[in-house]
């Protein structure tokens, strides 16, 4: 797999599912087996694609190892999910602090040079004509900047559901029984959760345009977070509604697309989380 990521047409697909066959190898075979696996193939790698390309391998091999150690246990997806989306978080934000110690290169004034760069490409007198000034430029900045630890958590998490939903696969034909993750109809979210939203969006409504505190910049991440959240359960929503109503199972999928785009929908997921509506649409026994 990492020498797929030379190839350029094969190198995105390859990253995508990185971790699989580390989870696959580390999983039905013993700590020994694998490292005589492991290493060759870096050893070629290093040399055909260079140092780059083990650094990368190096990132997804600690959580990969974590999720096959997970499997051999039997632990639940949920819990195999949660604690691998925690490293790989863990490592997005090890490299940023690396990045700059150790290279002198910082992600974050990169970006801001980028941006700074992309609205000065576009002319002063056409941005002013748009009503867009240099502060609106450092605004946007700065919300980038801010809403990074979100989009780490999100990149975490879906990278994941994905190396789970195809490492258990592979599992599975070798013979370890791995858990499954709960069926969508059966997701439950806990209510406190519904309480922690409300004080954290009341929060995001006092607190002043361009607060830049931490208690700002974590309301400013928690809120678009728990909105996701309950996206989630709102899609859960639908394919219990589904189930008891015998639709197509095409039809929650299709339903699930504008739940994930448009935020108000997420409520759904509130509402159903605080309240038991669902009784209103199981069958009569």
């Amino acid at each position: 797999m990492l020498l797929l990521l030379a190839v350029p047409v094969l190198n995105f697909p390859a990253l995508l599912f990185m971790m699989v066959p580390y989870v696959a190898l580390y999983t039905t075979l013993s700590r020994g087996a694998f490292l005589l696996h492991l290493v060759p193939v870096w050893i070629l790698a290093g040399l055909i694609a260079g140092p780059g390309v083990l650094i990368i391998g190096l990132f997804f091999l600690v959580p990969s190892i974590a999720m096959g150690h997970l499997y051999r246990k039997g632990a639940p997806a949920a819990k195999v999910i949660r604690i691998v989306t925690l490293i790989l978080l863990a490592q997005l934000m090890l490299e940023l602090l690396l990045f700059e110690m150790i290279l002198d290169l910082s992600l974050l004034d990169e970006m801001s040079r980028t941006i700074r760069s992309t609205f000065e490409s576009l002319g002063t007198e056409y941005m002013t004509a748009a009503g867009w000034s240099d502060e609106h430029t450092e605004l946007l900045i700065q919300t980038v900047i801010h809403m990074i630890p979100l989009t780490f958590i999100i990149m975490s998490f879906v990278y994941a559901v994905l190396s789970h939903y195809v490492a258990r696969r592979v599992a599975l034909k070798s013979g370890i029984d791995v858990p499954a993750f709960p069926q969508a109809k059966d997701w439950r979210l806990p209510r406190v959760l519904v309480i922690y939203y409300l004080i954290a969006y009341v929060i995001d409504l006092v607190l002043k345009a361009g607060d830049d505190s931490f208690l700002a910049v974590a309301v400013m991440n928690l809120v678009p977070l728990l909105s996701y959240v309950f996206a989630i359960q709102a899609i859960g929503f639908f394919f219990f509604i589904a189930h008891e109503r015998g639709w197509n199972k095409a039809v929650p999928v299709l339903i699930a697309i504008p739940v994930l785009l448009i935020q108000p929908l997420s409520l759904i997921g509130v509402l159903d989380t605080a309240f038991p509506i669902r009784k209103s649409f199981t069958k009569s026994k």
